[in-house]
Parts: C-alpha cells; structure tokens; sequence
C-alpha cells in the first residue's frame, strides 16, 4: 500500500486531513502513530476548523520537516533549502487542487461560522467533501516529488 493510499484509508477511518497524511508516514518517519496523532490533531479542518491553509498541505509540511527540516539555526542555507522545498510542495498541491486554502477547496465563504464541532462522518459527508482524495494527493505528491 502506497502512503497515499494509506492517507486516504486513515482519513476515511476518522483521522482529520491533517493527521491522515502525516500518520501515512509514522512507518518512514520512525514516529509513535499516537504521537503523530496528537502532533497532527490541531491542523485539521484547516487549523481547528478554521477553514485556513488545508489540513491535508499542513500535514504533508510536517512529513518534509520531520525528513528534511534543518536543526541548524546558524545556517540560513539551510533554512532557504528548506523553505524552497515547502514552496515547491504548494506550488504542486496548487497545480492539482487550484488552492492550499480549506475554505476555497471546499467551496466556503470566508464568513462561514467556524463551528469548531467536527461533523459526523457519514455518507452525505464523504459525498459532498473532495477531503478523501484532497489528502490522497497531498501524500501522492509527496511520494513523486520528495
């Protein structure tokens, strides 16, 4: 199984966006699925429901900080490198889903109430939601490309 398919397998098992891309890589990354969980828990519905950046982008950034961040504060090279690569990511996420904004990817007005209780996770849901293969492309383009 492919971490995409394994992302998309978490998010539809009940993980938020956020946590089903990041927990797909507990395996490489050598993270207690647990703490990824929790880590990963504050991202999801674009930040606590907010509708902001995309649980699914924010989950994938932690993956390429967790395998190729830098420790190193004294060397801006490094940084730069680092910052380049989460630039190229979005530009990708962009080319594929035309936005890294939750709200904007789910069709939302900037003005929805941000009710910060999850919605049950039905049949409507998954019907009306492109979050399931949302996250299947995060992971799917972090596979191809990092």
């Amino acid at each position: 199984m492919t971490h995409a398919d394994k992302a998309r397998e978490l998010f539809l098992s009940g993980y938020n966006c956020a946590q089903a891309v990041f927990c797909a890589y507990c395996d490489e990354l050598s993270i207690d699925l647990d703490l990824a969980q929790a880590i990963s828990s504050s991202f999801g519905g674009g930040m606590g429901r907010m509708r902001e950046v995309c649980g699914a982008v924010s989950g994938a950034l932690m993956v390429l900080g967790a395998k190729y961040g830098y420790t190193d504060k004294s060397e801006p090279d490094k940084k730069a490198e680092h910052y380049k690569r989460v630039q190229e990511f979005a530009k990708y996420f962009k080319e594929e889903n035309g936005s890294i904004i939750c709200r904007e990817l789910l069709g939302l007005s900037k003005n929805e109430n941000n009710d910060p209780n999850p919605s049950a996770r039905t049949k409507e849901y998954y019907k009306k939601r492109p979050c399931a293969e949302i996250v299947y492309t995060a992971a799917k383009i972090l596979e191809e490309k990092f």
